[in-house]
C-alpha cells in the first residue's frame, strides 16, 4: 500500500514489565504458547457465529470456521490464522497494548521471580496472548473485523513499543505470525511436535485445526487436522480421560491452575442441556470486579450465544468456569432475549442447586479440599446469604468463619455444639481484616471467660447479617454493639472485684466523665468485656453495628455516625486512678484532659478519626510531662 502511516505506541507500564519477564526468561512450559493462540481463535471463531446469527452478513464468503498453524522451516516463523470476527484498530489497542481487565497491578505485584510460579499466572490474569514472546523475538498480527473493510496490522518486538498500520487483508480473521527468536525454538517448526502440543491441550477445540510445514529447501507438506474437533461435554463421561477434562478447563477458564471441582452430567426430561463446569483451584484475577460477570459459556446446540450472562449463573457464583450447552432454547436468541426467559431462569435454579450439593458432598467427604476452596472463594459464597433467600439456609450450613474457639475454619454447626451452657447467641464481630478483627479490645472479656466469637473480616459480612436473624434458632449478637451479659454466662472472679473501684466511687467517675465529654458520647458505663484496655466504644442497643456504619458513611450511604457508649474498665490501673479522684475538688478541672484521652485512646482502638488531633497531641504532651515530672 502507498503512503502507509505506521503509528509507534508504548505499552502500558504494567504491560512492559510483563514482557520483560516473557522476553527474558525461558520456560520449560514454553509450548503454552501455542494452546493461547489457539485459544483466543477459538474464541473469535465462536464470536463470529454469535454475531452472525442477527447479521448472518457478516459471515458472507467466509465458509466453515477453521484454524491453520503453518510452520515455515526456511523463515523460522509460524503463522496461526483464523477466520473467526477479527479486530479493528481500537480492538488492537485494548486488545494487545494494554492489560484491559482488573488486576493488573495484583498481577505484577505476584511475579517472584520464580519462572514455575510466574508462568502459572499467565493464565490466571487473561494475558495469554504475551506468552508468544517466550519464543518469539518478533510477532506481527494482521486482522481484520467481520463487517468493517479496513485491516490493520500490528507489530512489536515486545521491548516496550508497538506498531500499528493499515493493512491488505481479502477475508476478515485474525493471521498471527511468530518470528521464532532463537535456535531451541525450532523445535516448534517439527510436525510432530507442534501435533503433539495441539493435540495435547486443543484436541478438543471445537473448530478444526489444521497444521502444515515448509521445509528449509521449500517443499511443501499438505495440510493435515490435527484435533478431534467435538465439542468435549458432548461425549460421554466414560470417554473423557482427567488430562483431557482438565485441558479443556485451561482453554474455557483462560487459566494454568488445576480445577479443584469438575462436575458434568446432562439434564433430559422436560429440559435437555449440558453442563461441564469447573471450580478453579486459584482466585481468578477478576473475582471481586465490580461488574460481577459469570464467565460459564452459554451455547445453543453447540452454538457460542455469550460468556457473561447474568441469568445463566448467580453473581456468586461468578467464579465457576465452563460451559452449558441448551436443547432448548431458540438458537436465533439474543443476549437481550436471554433477561427474563422463563427456560434460562429454570436451567440456572437447576444447575445452581447441583452446584451446592457438589459442594455439601466434598464438605462431608473431603473437608480438607472444601475448606481449601472456601479459603479461595468463601468471600464470594458469602454474598449468596445476601442475595439468595431461597438458598439463604443451605449456604449458611456451606460457610466456614475464623473464631476464638476454634483453629482454622469451623462451622455455624461447630459453633452451635460448643457454646457455653447458658449462652443463647452466637456472638460475632466485624471488621475491615482478619488480624485487626482478632485484636479488637471488645473480644478481651469473652476470650477470658472462654466464651467464643465469630472473627467476620470479608466486606459482605456485614449486610448479609441484615438479612439473617438466627441459625438454627440462635440469634446472631454482635459484641460491639449493645450491653454484654457476660457476668451471666460466666460471673465474674471475686477476687477480682477487690481491685475494683467500690460502686460509689465509678459512679461519681460516670458523672464526671458525662459532664466532661457531653453529646460526644451516647453515655458512659463500666464494662465486663474488657480485662486488658482502659476503654472501648460499643454501639447502642437500637443502633447500628459500628463497623457497618463506618462502611456507610465511607461511601456516602449515611450523612453522619451516631456517638457511641464509651465503656471503662473498672479494673484498669487508669480508671482505678481517675475514679480515686473524680470526688476531689475541681476534679472536672484536673480530669478533663485524661478523660478525653480516654475517648481518644478508644477512638483510635477503632480506627476511627479523632475529632481535634492538634488538641489530642497538646493532650497527651502534657501527661507525658506530668508523668515525667513525677
Amino acid at each position: 500500500m502507498a503512503d502507509v502511516k505506521t503509528e509507534t505506541m508504548g505499552f502500558e507500564a504494567e504491560v512492559s514489565r510483563l514482557l520483560h519477564m516473557m522476553v527474558h526468561s525461558v520456560y520449560s512450559e514454553r509450548e503454552i504458547f501455542l494452546r493461547e493462540l489457539i485459544s483466543n481463535a477459538s474464541d473469535a471463531c465462536d464470536k463470529l457465529r454469535y454475531e452472525a446469527q442477527s447479521n448472518p452478513d457478516l459471515m458472507a464468503g467466509a465458509g466453515d470456521f477453521g484454524i491453520s498453524i503453518t510452520a515455515d522451516k526456511a523463515a523460522r516463523t509460524i503463522t496461526v490464522s483464523d477466520n473467526g470476527i477479527g479486530m479493528n484498530r481500537d480492538d488492537l489497542i485494548s486488545n494487545l497494548g494494554t492489560i484491559a481487565r482488573s488486576g493488573t497491578a495484583k498481577f505484577i505485584d505476584q511475579l517472584t521471580g520464580d519462572a514455575k510460579k510466574d508462568v502459572q499466572l499467565i493464565g490466571q490474569f487473561g494475558i495469554g496472548f504475551y506468552s508468544v514472546f517466550m519464543v518469539a523475538d518478533r510477532v506481527t498480527v494482521t486482522t481484520r473485523k467481520a463487517g468493517e473493510s479496513e485491516a490493520w496490522v500490528w507489530e512489536s518486538k515486545g521491548e516496550g513499543t508497538y506498531e500499528i498500520s493499515a493493512a491488505d487483508k481479502a477475508a476478515h480473521g485474525t493471521d498471527i505470525v511468530l518470528h521464532l527468536k532463537d535456535e531451541a525454538a525450532d523445535e516448534y517448526l517439527d510436525k510432530f511436535r507442534l501435533k503433539k502440543i495441539v493435540t495435547t491441550y486443543s484436541d478438543h477445540i471445537a473448530v478444526p485445526i489444521s497444521l502444515a510445514v515448509t521445509g528449509a529447501e521449500g517443499e511443501n507438506q499438505e495440510a493435515m487436522i490435527v484435533n478431534e474437533g467435538s465439542a468435549i461435554w458432548t461425549r460421554p463421561k466414560a470417554d473423557i480421560t482427567e488430562d483431557q477434562y482438565k485441558e479443556f478447563y485451561h482453554h474455557v477458564a483462560h487459566a494454568f491452575d488445576e480445577p479443584a471441582l469438575t462436575l458434568h452430567y446432562k439434564a433430559e426430561g422436560m429440559q435437555e442441556y449440558t453442563v461441564l463446569l469447573y471450580v478453579p483451584s486459584k482466585r481468578p484475577m477478576d473475582l471481586f470486579d465490580p461488574a460481577r460477570k459469570s464467565r460459564v459459556k452459554l451455547y445453543v446446540k453447540r452454538v457460542f450465544i455469550t460468556d457473561d450472562s447474568e441469568e445463566l449463573m448467580p453473581g456468586w457464583l461468578r467464579f465457576v468456569r465452563g460451559v452449558v450447552d441448551s436443547q432448548d432454547l431458540p438458537l436465533n436468541i439474543s443476549r437481550e432475549m436471554l433477561q427474563n426467559n422463563p427456560t434460562l431462569a429454570r436451567m440456572a435454579k437447576a444447575i445452581t442447586k447441583k452446584l451446592l450439593g457438589e459442594f455439601e458432598k466434598l464438605a462431608e467427604k473431603d473437608s480438607d479440599k472444601f475448606l481449601a476452596l472456601w479459603e479461595e472463594f468463601g468471600a464470594v459464597l458469602k454474598e449468596g446469604i445476601y442475595e439468595d433467600a431461597e438458598r439463604r439456609d443451605q449456604i449458611l450450613k456451606l460457610a466456614r468463619f475464623r473464631s476464638t474457639g476454634a483453629e482454622g475454619w469451623t462451622s455455624l454447626a461447630d459453633y452451635v455444639s460448643r457454646m457455653k451452657d447458658k449462652q443463647s447467641a452466637i456472638y460475632y464481630v466485624t471488621g475491615t481484616d482478619e488480624k485487626a478483627v482478632a485484636r479488637s479490645p471488645q473480644l478481651e472479656g469473652f476470650r477470658a471467660k472462654g466464651v467464643e466469637v465469630l472473627l467476620l473480616s470479608d466486606a459482605v459480612d456485614d449486610f448479609w447479617l441484615q438479612m439473617v436473624t438466627d441459625f438454627e434458632g440462635k440469634p446472631f449478637k454482635s459484641i460491639t454493639r449493645g450491653a454484654c451479659d457476660l457476668k451471666d454466662l460466666a460471673p465474674d472472679d471475686k477476687a477480682d472485684d477487690a481491685e475494683k473501684p467500690t460502686e460509689g466511687a465509678m459512679t461519681t467517675l460516670i458523672t464526671l466523665m458525662k459532664e466532661v465529654l457531653g453529646d460526644r458520647v451516647k453515655d458512659v458505663r463500666p464494662s465486663d468485656r474488657l480485662t486488658e484496655t482502659a476503654a472501648c466504644l460499643v454501639a447502642d442497643d437500637t443502633g447500628m453495628d459500628m463497623h457497618l456504619e463506618r462502611i456507610l458513611k465511607a461511601h456516602n450511604q449515611i450523612d453522619t455516625v451516631t456517638a457511641k457508649v464509651l465503656e471503662i474498665n473498672p479494673g484498669h490501673t487508669l480508671i482505678r486512678a481517675l475514679a480515686d479522684k473524680a470526688g476531689a475538688k475541681g476534679a472536672i478541672d484536673s480530669l478533663s484532659d485524661p478523660v478525653w484521652l480516654v475517648l481518644d485512646q478508644a477512638r483510635i482502638l477503632e480506627g476511627d478519626p479523632l475529632e481535634d488531633p492538634a488538641a489530642f497531641a497538646k493532650r497527651l504532651s502534657a501527661a507525658m510531662a506530668k508523668g515525667l515530672a513525677a
